[in-house]
């Protein structure tokens, strides 16, 4: 079989660039065909990923594609593990010669299982089990009311010019509730909200509390 060795300097200076971009945990290999099968790579930097050297074989997927019982597509981006079980994302990357032959392969194999170590951690720290809480972090207490009026609005379901007079009372009770009527001159801004007069608003306010003594109305 056809050797790669008119390629090798080459392929030797773009492992050597694939492992040294992306670090330790990057193992680039190439395989030369025409090698016996017990001895295919002749090129690997950090071979400490898979603890392999020159001289050492390929996998049995490389082997399926040398006997021709798998297709000699190029394989990218897809997980494999190690006899110790250390997770690796790899590529594989078959080199043809000018009748379109394979003649060998480049592989990459990216140890990531210290980053999935790392992602359940952060998982495990980001996600509390709960629903989340909606908190609105504002720099004002206008944009506070701004925030409150807008979630009351969503809450009631409509906008203020179709409110009917219920909807309104209970526009107010739930803003009540939220603690908008804490803030200075609120009621100015509900008032011109919802077009009614200061009175019918601290009348609404007196019925919802009537109707709802025990700030159950919903």
């Amino acid at each position: 079989m056809e050797s790669i060795s008119q390629e090798l300097s080459f392929l030797t200076e773009l492992a050597q660039g694939i492992g040294a971009q992306f670090g330790d945990n990057c193992e680039v290999v190439v395989h030369d065909w025409s090698k016996p099968v017990d001895s295919t790579i002749v090129v690997i930097e950090n071979g400490h990923v898979t603890s392999r050297k020159v001289g050492d074989p390929g996998t049995n997927l490389g082997l399926e594609i040398m006997r021709g019982t798998a297709a000699g597509d190029n394989r990218h981006n897809y997980v494999t593990q190690t006899k110790d079980g250390r997770l690796l994302r790899s590529t594989s990357m078959y080199i043809k010669n000018n009748a379109g032959t394979i003649i060998g392969a480049l592989c990459i194999n990216f140890d990531i299982t210290d980053l999935m170590v790392a992602e359940k951690t952060l998982q495990s720290l980001t996600a509390s089990g709960l629903a989340p809480v909606r908190e609105s972090f504002v720099s004002s207490v206008g944009d506070l009311l701004d925030t409150l009026i807008q979630e009351t609005q969503e809450a009631v379901g409509r906008p203020a010019a179709l409110m009917s007079k219920e909807d309104k009372i209970r526009f107010i009770h739930l803003l009540d509730q939220k603690g908008a009527f804490l803030i200075k001159k609120s009621g100015e801004k509900v008032c011109g909200y919802l077009g009614i007069s200061k009175y019918t608003l601290y009348s609404y306010l007196d019925e919802s509390k009537q109707n709802d003594p025990e700030g159950e109305l919903t």
